[in-house]
């Protein structure tokens, strides 16, 4: 068969994304995506060699049509839900039978079931050659469920070569999956199961070897981000990975629990390893919020003693933040601008509580009635979807564009860069992986383009900030991305 794999744009000319980098796009006159859905890579992987196969990613191409595909699969997210509906359509106009799987119809198939011939209910790894094989044989089933959770370990690795080349910023692998909490307002629990599944060492160095040595060939390395929900959750897995990365030289980014910050050894590991970021789900500095969205890990810790212990190792904490929990008053959003402000978080994210399908919490304010509507498109944390408790769905989104608008003023991220810069908080970076000459000059000569505008703030900033990017310790990388998200934030 001929073999369309699909990953739905996740913007529109009308609707941003906090990373869809659509500003550091236009300023390094580049159609780089941030990165791809390790879905497909994955199912191209399990796909057998005498398919046909082609990606289309939406989010750097436009989808070939009159390729003639025979099979259309289509990997959705719950926001993302409508285009890959519409997208499955046209396919079906055409005559190309389509599979839709992935988080979102996981947790709510019949809401997939009218907009595609078959949907794929959990992990792909022990399905999906039974769905080619009856898509071959023309007895295509309209609902698969996997009957157990995937052995990673006997997985294979995901296969990038069918993805198009140096179009993407970062590389995704994943070692582990599950998750032993059981927040409220995650669906990974009910997804992935709390049970810690781990692929082999060997397995994950032979995927980055991989990766590397395509990087080789046709573009500079890329970053890795580890897309395990909790990197750390089982510790010795995560010390024996850590050391094996060691002789890689690459820069890696991850997602960890806030524990992390009491275990040294981890740390200096992932130090010495290369990691440059750590992602932590803080989500509220209200203790009752905590609480309630079962979040209980995080009601031991000190976020400020964390977030200074793990940046000591020159591991920058990357932080996300949910306003609009049941405790939230409109004072609440002040309270958060202040603790971003003390704290120093570079590039905090900020969502608005949504309430996903599969999800306790879309349970509990179902029954609660307070649900606002089902358009896919706007349970993308930027849009008010239930009745908040303690303030109207206005005042929550006044809110949130509030604290936007505050973290990311320009004369908040110009505060910013020099605590950190002051720091020499990038020395290891820097040292590893030194910023050259000509990178300086082209970047300085770009923001230059940019003084003659009507943005007269951006323009004072420049100004400012000019005179830093020659210095040793600057990360131009991290000044692009800063204004990607000022950008974000103002147009909200």
């Amino acid at each position: 068969m001929k073999i369309a794999f699909i990953i739905p744009r996740n913007s529109s000319d009308s609707q941003r994304s906090f990373y869809d980098y659509q500003f550091g796009k236009r300023f390094l006159l580049s159609s780089k995506h941030i990165s791809y859905l390790l879905a497909i890579p994955v199912l191209t992987s399990l796909t057998p060699p005498e398919h046909e196969i082609k990606v289309f990613d939406e989010n750097i191409e436009d989808i070939d049509y009159t390729w003639n595909a025979d099979l259309a699969a289509i990997t959705v997210r719950t926001m993302f839900a409508k285009r890959a509906y519409l997208i499955s359509e046209n396919y079906r106009t055409r005559g190309t039978k389509t599979v839709i799987g992935g988080i979102h119809p996981s947790m709510c198939p019949e809401d997939a079931l009218p907009h595609c011939d078959s949907v794929v209910v959990g992990e792909a790894e022990e399905i999906w050659h039974t769905v080619l094989e009856d898509a071959e044989n023309g007895r295509l089933k309209r609902l698969y469920k996997a009957d157990k959770v995937a052995d990673l370990k006997a997985a294979p690795v995901p296969d990038r070569s069918s993805l198009p080349k140096n179009r993407y910023i970062l590389d995704i692998v994943q070692t582990t999956k599950g998750c032993p909490f059981h927040c409220e307002f995650c669906a990974v629990h009910a997804f992935d199961g709390q049970t810690i599944r781990n692929r082999t060492i060997e397995q994950v160095i032979r995927e980055i070897e991989g990766i590397n040595r395509s990087a080789a060939k046709y573009k500079k390395k890329n970053a890795i981000f580890f897309a395990d929900d909790n990197i750390i959750a089982d510790k010795p897995f995560a010390k024996e990975l850590f050391s094996a990365l060691r002789p890689y030289n690459i820069n890696w980014m991850c997602q960890a629990s806030i524990n992390i910050s009491r275990d040294s050894e981890i740390l200096e590991l992932m130090k010495e390893s290369g990691c440059g970021a750590v992602f932590i789900g803080f989500e509220s500095v209200s203790g009752e919020n905590l609480a309630m969205m079962r979040k209980g890990i995080n009601q031991r810790y000190d976020y400020l003693d964390a977030i200074r212990k793990i940046q000591s190792y020159g591991i920058l904490v990357h932080s996300s933040f949910i306003v609009g929990y049941d405790f939230d008053t409109p004072a609440a959003f002040d309270e958060l601008i202040d603790f971003i402000r003390e704290s120093n978080l570079l590039m905090p994210l900020i969502n608005i509580l949504t309430p996903l399908p599969g999800t306790k919490l879309f349970k509990r304010l179902e029954a609660e009635g307070r649900i606002l509507h089902r358009d896919w498109s706007k349970y993308d944390t930027q849009h008010v979807v239930f009745s908040p408790a303690r303030m109207s769905p206005e005042e929550l989104l006044e809110g949130y564009k509030r604290v936007m608008r505050s973290v990311y003023s320009f004369d908040s991220i110009l505060r910013k860069l020099d605590h950190y810069w002051m720091k020499d908080f990038w020395k290891h970076s820097n040292e590893c992986d030194p910023v050259k000459s000509p990178y300086r000059f082209l970047f300085a000569a770009r923001l230059a383009t940019l003084l003659i505008s009507p943005n007269m703030k951006r323009s004072r900033f420049i100004m400012r900030i000019l005179p830093h990017v020659f210095d040793r310790q600057v990360r131009i990388s991290t000044i692009l991305a800063l204004m990607n998200y000022n950008n974000f934030a103002y147009a909200l």
